[in-house]
């Protein structure tokens, strides 16, 4: 098995985290380019790879960014940094918006470990909120990370959005600690 290093992500791991996402993702979760880099650019410290210390091929990524709480970002739409202006701190939440591992990377822990990552720059950021969607029966796996899915009645307000992300997905939320 190959060992993996975690890293910032960086526009030159665009192709490769495409080619990861076509690996993992049904075809109507799948995401462009240009949404995946506005993400890495709204928030660079926060977005994360693993590669292969062998071959220093991509096995897993993860995007996320700080997003107003009172929505959620568009599947495959180009964020604009300028959406986080104006909006106080503490109505900002930690967005996780999409991690995926490769099958060569499955089972070595690379999923926690680019989690861990991020959620250690979204600290540092001053971030104490967390969402998410979770997609494809994910759910189990961010429970066990302490995030809850949002109660029926405030996840009614974000129906339209929830839907492009396919019938089983779930907004799911934590507090983040120090």
């Amino acid at each position: 098995m190959s060992e993996f290093l975690v890293r910032r992500m960086t526009t030159a791991d665009l192709p490769g985290v495409l080619e990861i996402q076509k690996q993992c993702y049904h075809s109507g979760l799948l995401e462009g380019a240009e949404a995946f880099a506005s993400r890495l650019t709204l928030s660079p410290a926060t977005c994360a790879v693993a590669e292969s210390i062998d071959d220093r091929t991509l096995a897993g990524y993860l995007f996320t960014h700080p997003w107003p709480q009172d929505s959620l970002p568009p599947l495959d739409g180009v964020l604009k940094p300028c959406v986080l202006g104006g909006t106080a701190a503490a109505a900002i939440t930690w967005f996780v918006h999409d991690m995926a591992v490769a099958p060569a990377g499955r089972g070595s822990g690379l999923a926690l470990r680019l989690y861990e990552a991020a959620l250690r720059a979204a600290l540092e950021a001053g971030l104490r909120h967390s969402r998410l969607i979770a997609v494809q029966a994910a759910a189990g796996w961010w429970r066990r990370l302490g995030y809850a899915p949002m109660t029926a009645h405030r996840a009614a307000t974000h129906a339209g959005k929830l839907a492009c992300y396919g019938p089983d997905a779930v907004i799911m939320e934590c507090a983040l600690s120090v």
